[in-house]
């Protein structure tokens, strides 16, 4: 997986078109455990994508993405997007929030609740409630162009509950619009279409909010030639490190964009 570096300049600036009418609306990270040699899956891939694409949920940006584990790939299909290091993720949260321990599809609302990964109406109730619960201010906003065209740079801001705990930033990228034809293992003979896939992703910085609540930070994204630049997202959001808890996040698209003359 590639890494995020900071500080620098670059080529392509986000595009914040469309983003200014949810500005009014909380950010929610919904996380999907998933993988493409799982049967079961497909069905979560769609609610995820449904989530991500139609907003559905009146006063909520819900900022879905997969995560595709590895633990599927030696019964038949080795998913293309896998990584041990989303495996490990899932582990870390089956050690807090308990349940079922760790098994796919599973949604992760904010990094506090763990569910089937396919049940809408609790998607729904999850999300919602998560809305009513967020504490943070997040900011990104591009930089400047440069001519380093596999490379995007990022002002972040967070504001975190003065009250709240000590937290790592993270910044993510996901891409849409990916697709397998599988031709082995339990999804033999299907093509599936993904939600929103995460393609990197990186801990950039922590906060401690009882000492210093705002905290500023200049990211740098390597971008891999695999990726269609037109399809990429960049996601930050605020964890707490004991409880797992996403206080805040913010989303923007990284679309081409050429440089005023």
């Amino acid at each position: 997986m590639s890494r995020i570096f900071l500080s620098g300049l670059a080529l392509l600036a986000i595009s914040l078109t469309g983003l200014k009418a949810q500005d009014a609306r909380v950010p929610v990270i919904v996380e999907l455990f998933t993988s493409e040699g799982c049967s079961s899956c497909p069905p979560a891939d769609r609610l995820a994508a449904r989530l991500d694409e139609a907003q559905p949920i009146p006063g909520v940006h819900a900022i879905a993405m997969e995560e595709h584990v590895d633990y599927w790939n030696q019964l038949g299909w080795t998913d293309p997007f896998s990584s041990a290091l989303f495996s490990q993720r899932q582990n870390e949260y089956a050690s807090i929030l308990g349940g079922d321990g760790v098994y796919t599809p599973q949604m992760v609302v904010n990094g506090q609740t763990g569910f089937v990964g396919g049940d809408g109406a609790t998607a729904y109730r999850e999300i919602q409630r998560a809305a009513r619960n967020q504490s943070a201010r997040v900011s990104l906003r591009p930089i400047a162009a440069t001519s380093d065209a596999r490379s995007v740079d990022l002002a972040i801001e967070v504001h975190a509950d003065p009250e709240g705990d000590r937290a790592d930033v993270y910044l993510w990228v996901t891409e849409n619009g990916l697709s397998s034809n599988v031709s082995r293992g339990e999804n033999s003979g299907h093509t599936l279409r993904h939600a929103p896939v995460v393609r990197s992703f990186e801990i950039i910085g922590g906060v401690d909010p009882r000492k210093s609540p705002a905290a500023n930070w200049t990211g740098k994204i390597r971008l891999s030639s695999e990726w269609k630049r037109e399809n990429l997202r960049a996601v930050i959001f605020v964890q707490e490190r004991k409880s797992r808890r996403i206080t805040g996040a913010a989303a923007a698209t990284l679309r081409p964009s050429t440089p005023s003359l």
